[in-house]
C-alpha cells in the first residue's frame, strides 16, 4: 500500500493524546486483560463499554494534534509513518463515505492515545484495543496494539492490515449515523447474533472503501491519496480480518471453539463479508441483516 507522496494530509481529523497523562486514580475498565480483553472488546467492538459516561477520579484530559500536524503533511510521510499512515487512512475513508452518503456523512475524530485514555464510553486501557464509541463519534486508537496483532493474535501486519482495521472502525461509525446499532438490541452473543451481524457489516463496510480506495480523492480535493493497493495488501487485510475471528481467538487462548459466545464472527465469515465489500464496491451488498451470514 502506497500513498501519493505528494498529495496533503489533513491532521485535523486526528487527535493526539500520546504524551498527554490519563488521568489520577481510576480504574481501567479491562486495564490488565491482554488477550481476554481482546476477545471482550476485540479490536473492532463497537462499544465495549457498557453504560459508558466516564468513571469518577479520572481526568478528562483533550489531545491535540502539535506533533503530526509537524510530522504528518503529506502522502510521502504516511509511506514512513504509522501515525501519518492513520491520518491518511482516516482522510481517505472520511471522504469516500462523505461522497456515498452526502449530507447523512458527519465526520467522526480519531484519537491516538497511550496507555489508557478518557473516552464518551468510559475509561479505555490499550488492553481493549482499538474501538469506536458512539456517544463521542470518536475512533481510538493504540498504535502499540499493531504489535499485539502480530505476537497475540498471530497476523502479519502490515500497512494495509492496519488500514483495515482503521476502515471498519469507520463502518461502526456510519452504522451508528443509520441507525444500524438500534438492529442489534440485545441479541449480543452466537454465531447469527446481532452483534456479529454488526460487526461483519463493518467489514463489508472496510471492503468497500477499499474497493475505491485509489479513485477516492485527497481531503483536498486532489488527487487519491492512495495510490497503490496491491493483491498482496488486499491479502495482509483477510489475514488479520481472520486473525481477529471469534473462532481463531477462542482457540487461541483456551483451546476451544465455543460458536455460541461469538461476538464478531469467525475467521472464515470477516473475510468473506470484507471481500463482499470489495470485490463489489457497493454499501448495499452489506445486508449482513437478512438471511443467513
Amino acid at each position: 500500500m502506497r500513498f501519493d507522496e505528494d498529495s496533503k494530509l489533513d491532521t485535523s481529523q486526528v487527535s493526539d493524546a500520546r504524551r498527554s497523562p490519563v488521568g489520577r486514580g481510576g480504574v481501567a475498565v479491562g486495564g490488565g486483560l491482554g488477550v481476554v480483553g481482546l476477545i471482550i472488546a476485540l479490536l473492532l467492538g463497537v462499544n465495549p463499554f457498557e453504560g459508558g459516561g466516564g468513571l469518577a477520579g479520572v481526568d478528562q484530559v483533550e489531545g491535540d494534534n502539535t506533533e503530526i500536524a509537524q510530522v504528518c503533511q503529506t502522502g510521502a510521510d504516511a509511506n514512513e509513518r504509522d501515525d501519518c499512515r492513520i491520518v491518511a487512512v482516516v482522510n481517505s475513508v472520511q471522504e469516500y463515505w462523505g461522497g456515498a452518503l452526502g449530507s447523512q456523512y458527519q465526520p467522526a475524530k480519531t484519537r491516538l492515545f497511550s496507555q489508557g485514555t478518557q473516552s464518551g464510553c468510559g475509561f479505555a486501557s490499550s488492553d481493549v484495543g482499538p474501538f469506536y464509541c458512539p456517544p463521542d463519534s470518536t475512533v481510538y486508537l493504540d498504535l502499540t496494539f499493531w504489535q499485539a496483532l502480530r505476537s497475540q493474535l498471530g497476523a502479519k501486519g502490515g500497512p494495509f492490515a492496519q488500514s483495515y482495521v482503521v476502515a471498519h472502525e469507520y463502518g461502526h461509525h456510519v452504522q451508528n449515523l443509520l441507525g444500524t446499532n438500534d438492529r442489534v438490541g440485545g441479541d449480543r452473543q452466537g454465531a447469527q447474533s446481532g452483534s456479529v451481524r454488526l460487526e461483519l457489516q463493518a467489514d463489508c463496510y472496510a471492503g468497500v472503501w477499499a474497493n475505491h480506495a485509489t479513485t477516492t480523492p485527497g481531503p483536498d480535493g486532489g488527487d487519491p491519496l492512495v495510490a497503490r493497493l496491491t493483491d498482496a495488501d488486499i491479502a495482509d487485510g483477510l489475514d488479520a480480518a481472520a486473525a481477529v475471528g471469534d473462532d481463531r481467538i477462542q482457540e487461541r487462548a483456551q483451546g476451544r471453539v465455543n460458536p455460541e459466545a461469538w461476538t464478531h464472527g469467525s475467521a472464515a465469515q470477516r473475510q468473506k463479508w470484507f471481500t463482499t465489500g470489495y470485490q463489489s464496491g457497493d454499501p448495499a451488498r452489506c445486508d449482513t441483516f437478512s438471511g443467513s451470514i
